[in-house]
């Protein structure tokens, strides 16, 4: 008996222990890094997060997002001189020879290729310079306002900054994104290679695809100035989460112990279930006084501890709707605050249909409420 309880002691200790340690803030070497939930946008650890810092090739997730949203994928593009001739890593690419956008996307993300972020930018802008502001334009509507492009590759200048959270932005905007996705976890791509009898075979230079359980992508950069730099993106159980270190020198170590760290310290809770009724709302001249409001959709939150009973729910209903209205119409907004940030937003839409009350049915109405 004596054996058993001590054994049991000791259980309970480790399991403390093991807690205890789950529950520590990663000791990062990044001189700036984040954790993002990517569908709250909500940040589970950060470090100087919002300093602004040389960023190298994760710029081009940004290139990335920009070429996927134009549209063009399938388009044919002529590679210029200037961008055959760009220095650092590249995918060969000759003046004169021509590729499909998608191709150039592959040799952007898995090769890291400067001349493929050249030959993409003067495609689709007409010079670097051009597409550069295009570039920082998309990132200040994604929330990233403190990130400005002066290229599409990331080589250094001085002007050419941004910030582990708003790296981390844009990062969960282009997670969003299937053909993101796709191009980002592929290990091995080959593609044409004009006038050779073999074609280039492209090889993600993502190692913690491989490292980690989960690993989805994204990009790894390096300059001098910059240092080694990395954005992540893992999801378990359906659940995604953004990691940046920028100014890393254990950038794999780092982002392990960041995801590491996000899944054990928080654990996903839907505190708001699609289709339950949450709230009601008049109706005027409708064949039913009121309508019951449900969630459009699940809200499931990254909580730790007791956070769930800190959590704000603001209601934007109007006061009275006119009939007809339809089911499933969106009729209002739930907003959900920790403190004074959103966290999340769900669109509140009418659970029944209520038809307009016709001529007959209004004057019985009418009559009730005046005896």
């Amino acid at each position: 008996m004596r054996k058993f309880v001590a054994v049991l002691i000791i259980g309970l200790l480790m399991f403390m222990a093991g807690s205890s340690w789950a529950a520590e803030p990663p000791q990062v070497t990044a001189r700036a890094a984040v954790v993002l939930d990517q569908a709250t946008g909500r940040i589970l650890f950060s470090k100087n997060a919002y300093e602004q810092l040389p960023m190298a090739s994760t710029t081009k997730i940004m290139t990335a997002v920009l070429a996927i949203e134009s549209g063009r994928l399938s388009e044919t593009v002529t590679v210029s001189e200037q961008a055959a001739l760009v220095e650092g890593s590249s995918v060969e690419l000759e003046a004169g020879e021509e590729k499909t956008l998608e191709e150039l996307l592959y040799g952007l993300i898995l090769r890291s290729g400067n001349d493929a972020a050249v030959a993409i930018a003067e495609f689709l802008a007409g010079s670097v310079e051009e597409f550069a502001e295009r570039m920082t334009e998309r990132a200040h509507q994604l929330g990233a306002v403190h990130t400005k492009f002066m290229n599409p590759h990331g080589l250094d200048h001085e002007e050419h900054y941004t910030t582990a959270y708003d790296l981390a932005l844009i990062a969960a905007h282009a997670m969003t994104l299937p053909k993101f996705r796709e191009v980002a976890g592929t290990a091995e791509k080959k593609i044409s290679w004009p006038g050779r009898p073999y074609d280039r075979i492209l090889r993600n230079q993502n190692k913690l695809l491989t490292m980690y359980e989960g690993a989805e992508g994204i990009k790894t950069g390096w300059t001098t100035p910059a240092g080694r730099c990395f954005v992540g993106a893992a999801a378990k159980d359906e659940w995604r989460l953004i990691t940046v270190v920028l100014n890393a020198p254990e950038m794999w170590e780092d982002t392990i112990s960041l995801l590491d760290f996000g899944y054990a310290h928080y654990q996903r809770k839907t505190v708001v279930k699609a289709g339950t009724p949450l709230k009601t709302a008049v109706v005027r001249k409708g064949s039913a006084a009121k309508v019951a409001l449900t969630a459009a959709a699940d809200i499931k939150l990254p909580l730790k501890g007791n956070e769930e009973e800190l959590l704000r729910f603001e209601w934007q209903v109007p006061e009275e709707l006119k009939a007809p209205v339809r089911k499933g119409e969106q009729l209002g907004t739930l907003r959900i605050f920790f403190g004074s940030q959103q966290i999340s937003a769900v669109p509140l839409v009418a659970a029944a249909e209520v038809e307009s009350r016709g001529f007959f049915a209004g004057l019985r109405s009418f009559l009730n409420r005046l005896f």
